[in-house]
């Protein structure tokens, strides 16, 4: 790290001293908090300076947010349930904050129930892709793809599993981002697609903003709130952002779990519980949203590894990981979990009715690579 920050603070070329300031400034150590604190007041280059300072913001936040989470943890010891209630209902804001997205608390809270489809349509056929918004070959050769099935068969509505636009996201919902890497490749399908962010989302501070006000402007992007619910047929969908997992979120969707009364209960996330690719799984989301999962939601399903996979179920949940819809493929792997893995572009395909629900893989061909079924 010294080398690095003595490279920083004397190259002549701003790039260079620009990279260094982004890619060093992701770590809390106190010599890189004063050199990102000289770059921020005396780089000649003030493109340097503000991104030092956006780099120091995101760690003070983070110091914030631990001596939050130690005020949460003495709760937790002392047993105190109206503390702890209270403390759990500001968390979300803390985690968000601690992520460094500016993102005011009332879009934060989940809207009540969203009715997408009424219970008496009896089958429901969705659209479900993520790791997208490259604005490449890729996502175009995918995106119309999903078009042409839906020519064919359908769709009622998609869903998104994040990295919407990537690498940093969008700067609010007029970004020019949108037209390339949403408008002209989605929004052909004429369908409400319910987005979620995944952690190249993240990138702008506004970016998740960005995203849930875009809805107001699009035909097709649907994001109502950080995490949301609706139902749609027999199904009832529960749209949640890991990459800021907290209690408030964790709470909100035990409660609506409790209270769904629809016949698949389908959960979407960016991240994994379980992957091949990751042999433990995501320790702090098995140890903290599966427990809420268990004999009550029939599906996760999750991107971010862009491979393909179906994983062994678990106290009645199935998991689905879903191929990339344009970022690069990655190896296939198989794990101890290991049902079926691929690697390919393509998106998913759920049909849902009374007795079952069915999930398929398609390619960017149109073929149908791999099915899983639910009964």
């Amino acid at each position: 790290i010294p080398k690095l920050v003595a490279v920083a603070e004397s190259d002549p070329d701003p790039s260079v001293r620009k990279l260094l300031v982004e890619r060093l400034g992701r770590n809390r150590f106190p010599t890189i908090i004063e050199f990102l604190e000289r770059r921020a007041v005396s780089d000649p280059d003030v493109a340097v300076s503000l991104l030092a300072l956006e780099r120091l913001r995101t760690l003070k936040a983070q110091e914030v947010v631990a001596l939050y989470e130690k005020r949460l943890d003495l709760a937790r010891k002392s047993g105190s349930t109206q503390d702890r209630k209270a403390l759990i209902a500001e968390h979300q804001r803390w985690v968000t904050f601690g992520r460094g997205a500016v993102l005011p608390a009332f879009l934060q809270s989940p809207p009540p129930v969203l009715a997408v489809l009424p219970p008496t349509k009896r089958r429901i056929r969705v659209l479900a892709f993520g790791d997208f918004g490259t604005e490449g070959p890729a996502q175009t050769r995918t995106a119309a793809a999903a078009v042409a099935y839906h020519r064919e068969r359908p769709f009622d509505f998609g869903l998104t599993l994040g990295d919407n636009i990537v690498p940093e996201g969008v700067t609010g919902p007029g970004d020019a981002r949108w037209k390339a890497g949403w408008e002209d490749r989605y929004d052909p399908l004429r369908i409400p697609i319910f987005a979620i962010t995944g952690n190249h989302d993240w990138g702008y501070a506004d970016s998740p903003a960005g995203e849930i006000l875009y809805s107001q402007k699009s035909p097709t992007w649907r994001m109502p709130g950080l995490y949301y619910t609706f139902t749609a047929g027999p199904a009832q969908f529960f749209a949640l952002a890991t990459h800021a997992m907290s209690e408030t979120q964790l709470a909100w969707l035990d409660r609506e779990l409790t209270s769904s009364k629809a016949r698949w209960k389908i959960v979407y996330g960016h991240h994994p519980i379980f992957s091949a690719r990751q042999p433990g799984g995501s320790t702090a989301l098995e140890r903290s949203l599966l427990p809420i999962l268990r004999n009550r939601a029939q599906l996760y399903i999750a991107g971010h590894e862009h491979i393909f996979q179906e994983l062994q179920p678990e106290d009645g949940v199935h998991f689905i990981v879903l191929p990339t819809a344009g970022q690069g493929i990655r190896p296939a792997v198989s794990g101890p979990r290991t049902i079926q893995a691929g690697s390919l572009y393509g998106f998913g395909v759920i049909d849902a009715g009374a007795t079952g629900l069915h999930l398929s893989f398609v390619d960017t061909e149109g073929k149908v690579r791999y099915r899983a079924s639910l009964k």
